[in-house]
């Protein structure tokens, strides 16, 4: 071998070992802190590095002035407000600025009205947010044991975008060959749901949309039998599920989960009811909120299979355990706890077919025992 081939193959060698390396991650910026008993796991990672990276586009808008609520309602003076019609006209103008800032930065107040007639009905995107008000409210009001005093405002999820970054629509899966070789039970895909897994990858649509499967991490036989039907295949779903929660907070498993007894709810932390209700609460708004707006938007904003878009863990936190660092908008903004339609208001087709919330969200940890909470909560 001469020289040149022996440099040749020792650069490729040397570009080879660099791409494996890069391939992995390597342990700067990780932290860990141990919560429980050594050897069984229990320790907290977190990785700096990466919610630095998720810091950098979260730059939280400086709150309006605060509004007086004296004076002439909006309702009164404006036409064609319908859910923020009892705020005065002050707070009404402060709060628009703010969703502006909040959702369409560049695209201006033009992205939810027609330029010239702001009282033109005929934008889908001006029905939409009627009802993404009217969400915000829901979550605030009646999903606390989820978001706490803390809350969320429109910025929590679009966070400067007049789509939010992590939506998810109904999954197809890639084009496969037909016959034996398209039985893959929705596996072996490596889909971004399940961070390239090999586990079911339409995660969202099993368990964050109407009629859930359980979540059922452990099932108690290797087949479905007797009183049990549940499997290992139910727990692939259910740690699919789980991955996109890790990822989507940016936690790992011990956030929520005692490792020493993964199933039990009596030795897990209080993170795991937290978690409980705002799986719950995602799937109450997919349900109530954004899938029934189907029919309102035009057919570029719909999935590949004509649904509508729809919220998952990942919308509000974006890799932080906390969303927005656990900044507290709403304590600026308590106009977005008032909204509500004006009476007399006639509804749209869409807005007609919104239902109301068929969850309870003041289950407590004091509700739990471990085989009830297993059936109740279905994890």
């Amino acid at each position: 071998m001469n020289t040149i081939t022996r440099k040749t193959v020792t650069v490729a060698a040397l570009t080879g070992a660099a791409l494996l390396v890069t391939g992995c991650e390597l342990p700067v910026g990780i932290e860990t802190e141990q919560k429980g008993y050594r050897g069984l796991g229990m320790e907290q990672v977190t990785k700096r590095h990466l919610e630095a990276r998720k810091r950098v586009d979260m730059v939280i808008p400086d709150a309006e002035p605060p509004a007086s609520d004296a004076g002439p309602r909006a309702g009164d003076i404006y036409s064609s407000v319908e859910v923020l019609g009892d705020l005065s006209i002050a707070e009404f103008n402060r709060l628009m600025n703010a969703i502006t800032a909040w959702v369409s930065p560049e695209q201006g107040c033009n992205y939810c009205h027609v330029p010239g007639d702001f009282a033109d009905e005929n934008i889908y995107t001006k029905i939409v947010s009627r009802n993404m008000l009217e969400m915000t409210k829901t979550i605030n009001t009646e999903w606390d044991a989820h978001v706490g005093e803390t809350g969320v405002t429109c910025y929590t999820c679009h966070m400067g975008q007049p789509v939010p970054a992590e939506i998810w629509f109904e999954d197809p899966g890639p084009r496969q060959a037909a016959g034996v070789a398209a039985s893959r039970m929705g596996q072996n895909l490596a889909g971004p749901n399940v961070a390239s897994t090999s586990l079911p990858n339409d995660v969202f649509s099993a368990f964050l949309a109407d009629d859930p499967k359980d979540l059922r991490v452990t099932p108690r036989s290797t087949l479905p039998m007797g009183d049990n039907p549940h499997n290992v295949m139910d727990a692939e779903w259910g740690y699919g599920l789980m991955i996109h929660m890790s990822k989507a907070l940016g936690a790992n498993c011990t956030t929520c989960h005692n490792t020493n007894n993964f199933p039990d709810w009596q030795t897990s932390p209080p993170e795991r009811v937290t978690a409980w209700h705002g799986l719950e609460m995602v799937r109450a708004l997919n349900v109530d909120y954004l899938d029934p707006l189907q029919p309102v938007y035009p057919d570029t904003q719909l999935g590949p299979l004509g649904d509508a878009p729809k919220t998952n863990c990942a919308t509000c936190h974006n890799g932080l355990q906390l969303p927005l660092d656990g900044a507290n908008m709403l304590a600026d903004y308590p106009e977005l706890n008032r909204v509500q339609r004006r009476e007399g208001w006639a509804p749209t087709e869409a807005d007609a077919e919104l239902s109301e919330t068929q969850v309870d969200p003041d289950i407590s940890a004091d509700d739990f025992d471990d085989d009830a909470a297993e059936e109740a909560a279905g994890i």
